[in-house]
């Protein structure tokens, strides 16, 4: 069995008295895909944003690399070697595709030290420029270089969104529904990459096209109403009464109750 490299245990967390999440518990192992699926509302962006620092937990432990410690601050993930995509793309229009990578390099840069990026001037290590065009080459951007994010077709600005949090070389990766707005070739070639990132980095995945994540999931992890109902392999879960009467109760366009028994 793998090393686990992200442990959480009893995680909960609120919203001005409205619970979003309820004493939940996952585990990633190291080179693993771990997908995270559920209704809309469900937790699961809460969830990522509770790794992330961006909410704060009312109790629960976390656990990185076999190490418990206090959950990151924003600023900290670098350095622990976390690094998340965001559902939509969040790229800087005025920066051209390689100085948006490259953006995500580093913890230190600040706003203001865009105006020095925007030239790639000297200031900027040469080895930061080569990560850059490497997680770029890793996604199939090689070719979007030197363009802006307005010259890029949607798929394509996904791309590079993915590649910004490759740069880090991450040990673990959060994707934020990445197959949202993807027609199905974009979706097959994603699933492609992603089996093969896993050979550098373990990934936690939150998505709604869950033929998607059933296909490249070594796990699944279910969440309705803020609560784990369950976890395991994708067809033992997908036969979960609680995860049957969950999708059951629930329609929206993504597909889901349809695609969970397919």
């Amino acid at each position: 069995m793998s090393e686990t490299i992200l442990s959480l245990k009893n995680l909960s967390a609120s919203f001005g008295g409205i619970t979003a999440l309820s004493d939940v518990s996952i585990e990633v192992k190291k080179n693993s895909v771990v997908g995270l699926i559920g209704p809309n509302g469900a937790g699961k962006t809460t969830l990522f944003n509770c790794i992330s620092g961006l909410v704060k937990s009312d109790s629960g432990t976390f656990e990185f690399e076999g190490k418990v410690r206090p959950f990151p601050k924003p600023h900290e993930l670098v350095d622990l070697g976390i690094t998340r995509t965001l559902q939509g793309v969040g790229l800087f229009k005025e920066l051209s595709v390689i100085q948006n990578v490259i953006i995500g390099a580093d913890k230190n840069y600040k706003p203001n030290f865009m105006k020095e990026i925007f030239g790639l001037s000297g200031k900027v290590e040469a080895g930061l420029v080569q990560r850059a065009e490497e997680a770029l080459a890793w996604v199939g951007g090689s070719a979007f270089i030197d363009k802006k994010p307005s010259d890029l077709s949607y798929p394509e600005s996904k791309r590079v969104a993915l590649a910004r949090a490759l740069v880090i070389n991450p040990k673990l990766l959060l994707l934020d529904e990445p197959a949202a707005g993807l027609g199905q070739d974009e979706i097959d070639a994603l699933a492609a990459l992603i089996k093969q990132l896993k050979r550098r980095c373990s990934i936690l995945i939150v998505e709604h096209h869950v033929d998607f994540v059933r296909e490249i999931s070594d796990e699944v992890s279910v969440l309705n109403f803020g609560k784990l109902i369950a976890s395991g392999h994708y067809d033992e879960v997908k036969r979960n009464p609680a995860v049957i009467e969950a999708y059951l109760g629930h329609s929206d366009n993504s597909g889901e109750n349809s695609k969970l028994g397919a």
